[in-house]
């Protein structure tokens, strides 16, 4: 089997999000879910993607990852939905206004526990002890880190959880597979790695490492200031995280950039696990359905 950083032409940047009880694997054009039903059958689902992803918008430096990071998380929203749908019976849809709702307040959450409340914690624990401000930024870094690191092994403990981690190890495994050339079969795919360069995991904990450097720097802030930053810098962020991320993929088979990634793929063993067959069967279902529209 070839290295998993071993690649002869430049290949499309697939992505995927496992969701429950299937796999969503996304191209340039299309996306395409695959679920496993409440009877044992492969259900698949495929829709257009929107078409900024064909523009020039996505070749611009930081402002592509915000917008691609943007119609991700309502992406993996949507298919969140449909594969509960799916092993409900129901047909509630989530789009126009409940979707965005849904979308700004599960980002509004996600910045209050892991932004506002460092944040807070670092300020409060600076003015107390009497700490220089930069390293009441590398405590509030440091709390970040912990929670999520926390939140991610706390989810990880749940039966249903740790079903949804599978189908995100099978979701890697098929695109380590397909960049390696290999044939999409089971009983080949399942002997590659669960770890990926471009996972979305990596993404929040290069976030965070960079808000420690970023944030230090600002130097001493009134707490209002603080809080406010925290929220004004967090595009700047992930338009930074989306770069680097990018660049270490694209150039993973630099031994250097092969060191400096370990980190990544480590904390991935957080969000993932070893899929059985029947779980990498629809992990391939979900690749082969977008990559027959893609190529349309």
């Amino acid at each position: 089997m070839r290295s998993q950083y071993q690649t002869e032409t430049k290949l499309p940047n697939y992505g995927g999000q496992a969701v429950i009880e299937g796999v969503m694997m996304r191209g340039k054009k299309a996306a395409a879910i695959a679920m496993r039903t409440p009877e044992g059958d492969i259900k698949v689902h495929t829709e257009p993607l929107n078409k900024i992803y064909q523009s020039k918008i996505m070749k611009i430096p930081f402002l592509r990852g915000l917008i691609g990071l943007y119609d991700a998380l309502i992406l993996g929203m949507r298919a969140l939905t449909i594969s509960a749908n799916t092993q409900t019976g129901e047909d509630d849809k989530l789009e126009g206004p409940a979707l965005f709702l849904t979308f700004f307040a599960s980002l509004g959450i996600a910045i209050l526990i892991f932004f506002l409340i460092p944040a807070g914690i670092g300020q409060a624990v600076e003015r107390l002890l009497g700490w220089k401000p930069w390293i009441g930024n590398l405590l509030e870094g440091f709390v970040r880190l912990v929670f999520l690191l926390a939140y991610m092994w706390g989810i990880g403990q749940m039966e249903e959880v740790k079903r949804v981690f599978r189908y995100h190890g099978a979701e890697h495994k098929v695109i380590n597979a397909f960049e390696n050339g290999a044939e999409l079969q089971p009983e080949v795919v399942k002997g590659y790695s669960l770890e990926h360069p471009r996972c979305g995991t990596a993404f929040l904990l290069i976030v965070v490492l960079l808000s420690v450097f970023l944030f230090t720097a600002l130097g001493p802030m009134t707490l209002a200031w603080r809080l406010l930053s925290r929220i004004l810098l967090l595009p700047v962020l992930a338009g930074v995280a989306y770069e680097y991320l990018r660049w270490t993929a694209d150039n993973q088979a630099n031994p250097l950039v092969r060191i400096i990634i370990r980190p990544n793929l480590a904390l991935q063993r957080l969000t993932t696990s070893e899929p059985s067959p029947d779980i990498i069967e629809v992990s391939i279902a979900a690749f082969n359905a977008m990559r027959a529209l893609e190529e349309i």
